[in-house]
């Protein structure tokens, strides 16, 4: 049997002896660590730890079946957080989260994650993409996913969000992206999804808010454009930030340069914010997040 590598993510309030008792877990079966992250956050009191494992064969143990280490390694870590209040995940390295990707009119933030999907840049696979325009169906269907146009109007909003969240049951999504998606979910809905849905703002948070941000920003003459992956939850656009990006411009910019450069800053942030949570590298704490790179 090949050797199994895995990837580790750990958190719970903060104690001395963490990161030896949980290394300690996976030492016992012949783990051995290839990568590890941490960080104890001083102001909540809390513990986040990754760690990329290696489990080899080793047909000196006395349980050389890498499988059966494994779940030695589940059962112990299960006692461990139990212990201490932790929460945890052990999942295969390089294992593609499935997402549901949902837009609008704007096609450069779900055109970047299809094509990077596409290559295996991200360790992804676009299931399902959803619109509430009929806009991007040739181009999504060319790359062999479904799509669904659900129009959303004040009064089909509750039904509209139903079938969506029917959808993500129905494609087992892991995480759903809002990729410049111009609805506002419901209270109920956001907290439904609430830490596996990534919405990418189209401005350095928290400035120009609302319509035409990158005319707002003309008129107040900016040095920077910038763009804001973050969770979704009930305050609009509140939510956890993930990643943020930066790019500097002029005053020979005008508004149609800076919604081209603009539009870079999203799909990097978008596209970067999706990495890290697929990578299993986002942590939430409280209305921050921890990403361990």
């Amino acid at each position: 049997m090949s050797a199994a590598e895995m990837i580790l993510t750990f958190h719970s309030p903060e104690r001395p002896g963490l990161v030896h008792a949980v290394t300690g877990v996976l030492a016992a079966q012949g783990g051995d660590v290839v990568e590890l992250k941490q960080f104890d956050d001083p102001h909540t009191e809390h513990f986040f730890l990754r760690v990329h494992v290696r489990l080899s064969p080793d047909d000196g143990a006395e349980t050389p079946d890498v499988a059966a280490r494994e779940q030695v390694i589940r059962d112990g870590l299960t006692e461990l957080a139990t212990e201490v209040g932790a929460t945890w995940d052990l999942r295969p390295h390089g294992q593609r989260r499935r997402l549901l990707v949902m837009a609008s009119k704007s096609d450069h933030c779900l055109n970047d994650l299809l094509y990077r999907c596409r290559i295996g840049d991200l360790p992804a696979e676009i299931a399902a993409v959803v619109s509430n325009h009929p806009d991007h169906r040739e181009l999504v269907e060319w790359h062999g996913i479904p799509y669904f146009c659900v129009p959303v109007t004040p009064d089909t909003k509750p039904q509209a969000e139903a079938q969506l969240l029917e959808l993500v049951a129905r494609f087992e999504v892991d995480l759903v992206v809002l990729a410049r998606y111009m609805q506002i979910l419901s209270d109920d809905l956001s907290r439904e999804l609430s830490g596996r849905a990534i919405n990418i703002h189209h401005s350095f948070l928290p400035s120009f808010k609302g319509a035409k941000p990158y005319h707002q920003a003309f008129e107040r003459g900016v040095k920077t454009v910038g763009a804001t992956a973050h969770y979704v939850n009930d305050e609009l656009d509140e939510g956890p930030i993930i990643s943020q990006r930066v790019m500097d411009v002029d005053h020979t910019y005008g508004p149609e340069d800076l919604v081209a450069v603009g539009r870079d800053s999203e799909c990097r942030a978008l596209s970067e914010a999706v990495r890290w949570h697929c990578e299993g590298r986002v942590f939430l704490n409280g209305v921050k997040t921890v990403v361990l790179r």
